[in-house]
Formats: C-alpha cells, structure tokens, sequence
C-alpha cells in the first residue's frame, strides 16, 4: 500500500474512534428521555428542549451501524441498536407509514410531514443495521420505507421523485427541505440521497441473497446470519430503482454544458430559474454515482458512469483552493459565493478524489485527498471536546455560530469519510 495512504487511513481511524464516535457515545444520549438530544450549539452548550429530528437520528444510526460492521466494537453495536429501537418506536408513523420529520423532546410528533430525504436517511441506516447484523427487523422497516418512496414519490409521469407530502401522503405546499432551498417539487439533494440509500439497500440484499446460495463473501466485519430468506423479485425491484436513479443523474440531473449538478426542478425536469454551482454536491455525487453503478454491477451501466464521475469531479475543482479545501457553492448570477469551508464539504471533498485515486490510479487526485485531509486535521477537528467544528470562515475564524451536534450536525459526512478509507485501502488496525 502506498504510505501516503497507509498513514492517512491510521490516522482516520484514530480521529474516527477517539474523536468522533466517542463524542456521540458520552455527550449525546438523552437518557432522561430517549434517543438523541436535539442540539448543542457552536459554543457546546447543550439545548436538551430542542427538538429531535428524523435525519440527525437516523445518521446516526447509520453512523454506529457502518462503525461496528468495520470495526467490530460492542459499545458501537449497543449505540447502534439503542438509534434503531429509538426510530422504530418514535419516528415511524404507526398510521400512515414513513417518518416524522421531527419529534418534540419527549419524543412525540413535532412536525409530521413526510420529507422522502428524511426517508432516504432512515433507509441508508437501518439497510446499514442489517448488513451489519442480519437483523430482520430492520431490513423489513427499510423494505417498507422504500416502499412508501416508490407509492408516494415516484413520479410515473415525467420519472423522479418529488421532495414532500402530508403526513398522510396529500400534497403539501411548501415542499423545502430548509429555507435555504428554493421551493421545487425536485431537487438533486434529495435524488442524492435516495440513490444512496437505495444503493446500500440493494447491497445488503444482495450479499443475503448470496450467503443463501452459499456463494456469500462478506465485506469488512460482515456478520448476515443464515435464516434470512429475501425473494428475487424483492432485489430485482430494489435493483431497477436503482438503475433508473442512475439514469436520471447521468440524463436529467447532470448539466451537459457545465458538467455540474443543476439543483432545482420543475416536475417536467425543467430547470429552476438560476445559476447554483454546489462544489460539495458535485465531488459527493461522483463518488455516491460511482458507487451505485459499481454496485449495481451492470457493465455497460458502469462504461457510461465512470467518464461522467470524472466530469463532475472536474467541475467541483472550481470550489478548491490552494491549501485543499473546497468552498460551498457559487451563485453565478448574483456573484455571490458562500465561501464557508464546511465539515461536510471538505468531508466529502477527501472521499471523491480518493475514489478516482482508488479506481483510476489518479495521482493528482490522491494529492488532492490528502490535502483536503491536512486541511481538516489543521482547521476543523475540536480536539478539545470532540467532533468537528460546523466550519471556518473564509478569512480562517472558527465560525461558533452554527451547531456543533444538531438538526443537520451529524456523525455521518465526517464518520463516513474515515470509514470509506479505512475500507477501500485495506483491514483495520489493531
């Protein structure tokens, strides 16, 4: 193994496990109440009246999930299945199917609409549960939520899937996922994130699939128990919404001019008025693209994939800068840039160039990584209190506005990063 990465991948693991997770473990558990506490601010003052949100909670049980498949820490499973019981039993609506897109502190229904982003998060974690576990449980919660996504957002017209609904699946006006959005019925964020739990999902059923005709090999600390039976046409029809999410990145959502991805859309696909250029959803889509194609593992499907993931992370250059990392995102027709430098984009920023590293033996790319890698070490990482700052300011201030744990401050870009590379470039240390 190359050094470079070899120390990189050692020193991900050590921030992973003595940094990161350790921070959720010891500060975030609402043992008065269950779950999760909803928000502790920049400055680490805990705010246990917040709300609870969907997302927030089901990262992290993706995040503790993914840990103890790779690492096989105990205290990581119990954190794990602490988040799962937790969803199951307060954000799944009983009635009407899906997930509350909030609970108040007590953990009763806050706000209940039904946002299929926030549904596409509680899929990638209790898919991840499974594959880490062989839990059925989990696995039939998935199946039904993808479910609710395929009854209630698929748009058998014009192809895609809508942002939003009631809680009981009629139309809703407002359909943002934030008021930073633009108020469309489609957007690539939440594409993004239906294709990456959709892909996870279709992994997992397919590595039960296998281990039930004896032609089972496991990935890093997989432990899927014989027992539990999943039908073909259950994987075929997980597999062709997947094939078909690819095909709306690659023909819909990709600007064939600019390479970039358009972020906001009209129910025909017509484009949202504007010009956004999203430097951190660009190189996150490369390597999310990517891994849906590879795991569909359909060849041609992957031959028309790969030239556009290295595309569109040569697009997401334009947000880098000299010392490795990369800003927000542009507006081309104000001019105005949000030039914060984000944990999640300088996250995702390492994971994209490690992948075209990984599967092009790019080398620009890889130093490319390992600056964005030098760049977090140095500037994001609260070595004091654990976790990572929201972001630094342009001029290089610690912005301590924003959460350090809360409605969108989750062990999931930055755990995900460490866990990628730890799993890509070889066995965990010990």
């Amino acid at each position: 193994m190359n050094a470079i990465v070899k120390n990189m991948k050692a020193e991900m693991q050590d921030v992973l496990e003595n940094n990161i997770l350790p921070f959720w473990l010891q500060q975030m558990q609402d043992q008065e109440r269950g779950g999760f506490y909803g928000r502790m601010d920049g400055h680490m003052q805990l705010h246990p009246e917040a709300e609870k949100g969907a997302i927030l909670n089901a990262r992290i049980l993706w995040s503790f999930s993914a840990a103890y498949r790779v690492l096989r820490e105990e205290r990581y499973l119990a954190m794990a299945s602490y988040a799962k019981d937790y969803i199951i039993d307060h954000f799944i609506d009983p009635d009407f199917g899906g997930v509350y897109w909030s609970l108040d502190c007590n953990g009763q229904p806050l706000d209940t609409k039904k946002q299929f982003y926030a549904i596409g998060f509680a899929i990638y974690g209790l898919s991840e549960y499974a594959r880490a576990t062989g839990d059925r449980e989990a696995l039939d919660y998935a199946l039904q939520l993808f479910d609710c996504i395929e009854e209630h957002a698929f748009d058998h017209q014009y192809n895609g899937y809508i942002e939003a609904c009631t809680r009981e699946w009629g139309e809703i006006a407002d359909m943002r996922l934030s008021e930073l959005d633009a108020n469309y019925p489609k957007s690539q964020n939440t594409h993004l994130h239906i294709i990456e739990p959709y892909t996870n999902l279709y992994r997992c059923l397919k590595e039960l699939r296998a281990q039930e005709s004896c032609d089972y090999v496991p990935a890093i600390g997989a432990v899927l128990p014989i027992g539990i039976s999943v039908p073909q046409h259950t994987i075929d029809r997980v597999g062709a919404a997947l094939r078909n999410l690819i095909g709306i990145f690659t023909d819909r959502i990709l600007n064939p001019e600019t390479h970039h991805l358009d972020l906001f859309f009209d129910m025909d696909w017509t484009r949202g008025a504007g010009h956004l250029e999203s430097y951190g959803h660009d190189i996150e889509c490369s390597w999310l693209m990517h891994e849906a194609a590879l795991v569909l593992g359909d060849e041609q499907v992957l031959a028309k994939v790969e030239p556009i993931v290295r595309e569109v992370a040569k697009a997401s250059e334009k947000g880098l800068r000299p010392d490795g990392s990369m800003i927000h995102e542009a507006n081309l027709d104000t001019g105005h840039v949000d030039d914060d430098l984000h944990w999640w984009v300088q996250a995702e920023n390492v994971v994209g160039w490690m992948n075209l590293y990984q599967h092009f033996a790019d080398e620009e790319a890889l130093q490319r990584g390992v600056r964005g890698w030098e760049y977090i070490k140095q500037n994001l990482i609260d070595y004091e209190h654990g976790e990572w700052y929201w972001s630094r300011r342009a001029d290089g201030s610690l912005n301590l506005d924003d959460d350090h744990a809360g409605f969108w401050k989750c062990p999931y870009h930055n755990s995900r990063m460490c866990l990628e590379i730890i799993e890509r470039f070889g066995q965990v240390q010990r």
